[in-house]
């Protein structure tokens, strides 16, 4: 990912090449290949959005919509050697529907009608949640739709994936922001550039990089201050956490499940990593919450 400015026309853009991002979700999920763009494009644009994160900041965007996808989310935070996180998953990973009347992906159409959530999960304080409309459903949209109608900044999305039933060839996007005070032609400028410039997923299989989608989308505009910050596929989840979650159950029910069968297994809906618990580790949890209560 590389983020850059043009501080005299008032304009910052950010892209990121996330193939390789979008290809862990794709098999850890056995997402179809609809599945995939969906997933593909939010975890990219969730990357772009979050671009700016700080210390343990994280963003996450939400899909909620009456599609039969379900629901699809995505998250980023900055990880402790200095890369980017992400991960992502819908609700239903296998549903698959024909192409759209332009023959792609109809992200739309398996999203459906709903909202567009974004919560900004700060190291001090409370998460800030904002929830709009869903714009297409298309996803790029939707987060140019968000940027204006909550922040109040113009923005330009563009993002693209890939795949096909064999796996996933090209996933990436670029975001392009409006600052205050910025210059009207130099906006028009990009507005344009945006409907000329080719597909995203096409630059990327002729062999893009972000650099290259910046200049894509920038044309002339002379860009300053590049920053480049790697990207992966992480989780958050840990054996601790899960734990929890089954302390949440109460003593009683963690007994039943002991008494029910010799292994409970307990699957991250976000990086699908199993992880088991003994009958004898689920007395021990219902022992401790107990204790705790």
């Amino acid at each position: 990912m590389i983020s850059a400015s043009a501080p005299a026309e008032g304009i910052a853009i950010v892209a990121a090449i996330t193939t390789e991002l979008v290809r862990e979700a794709r098999l850890r999920h056995d997402l179809s290949p609809t599945a995939t763009a969906a997933v593909g494009r939010l975890t990219t644009g969730t990357v772009l959005f979050g671009s700016s994160l700080k210390g343990r900041e994280r963003i996450t965007l939400q899909l909620n919509g009456d599609g039969p996808l379900g629901s699809v989310t995505a998250d980023s935070w900055l990880l402790d050697d200095g890369t980017v996180g992400a991960r992502g998953y819908a609700r239903n990973p296998l549903v698959d529907i024909p192409l759209n009347d332009r023959g792609k992906f109809d992200v739309a159409g398996a999203v459906g009608k709903g909202s567009l959530q974004v919560t900004k999960s700060y190291e001090v304080g409370q998460p800030y949640n904002g929830i709009v409309p869903l714009y297409s459903g298309e996803i790029a949209e939707d987060i140019a739709a968000y940027l204006v109608q909550s922040e109040q900044i113009p923005s330009v999305v563009a993002l693209g994936v890939l795949a096909d039933p064999d796996g996933v060839r090209a996933a990436g996007g670029v975001l392009a922001q409006v600052l205050p005070g910025a210059d009207e032609r130099a906006v028009a400028q990009l507005e344009a550039r945006a409907l000329a410039m080719p597909a995203i997923t096409t630059l990327i299989a002729q062999g893009a990089d972000a650099h290259a989608l910046l200049h894509a989308l920038a044309g002339g505009i002379e860009l300053r201050a590049p920053r480049s910050i790697d990207l992966r596929y992480a989780c958050l989840c840990t054996a601790s956490k899960v734990e929890s979650a089954l302390l949440g159950l109460g003593a009683q029910e963690l007994r039943h499940m002991a008494e029910e069968r010799d292994e409970t297994e307990a699957t991250c809906e976000f990086c699908k990593k199993v992880y088991v618990f003994t009958a004898n580790e689920l007395v021990a949890l219902a022992e401790r919450s107990e204790e705790e209560a």
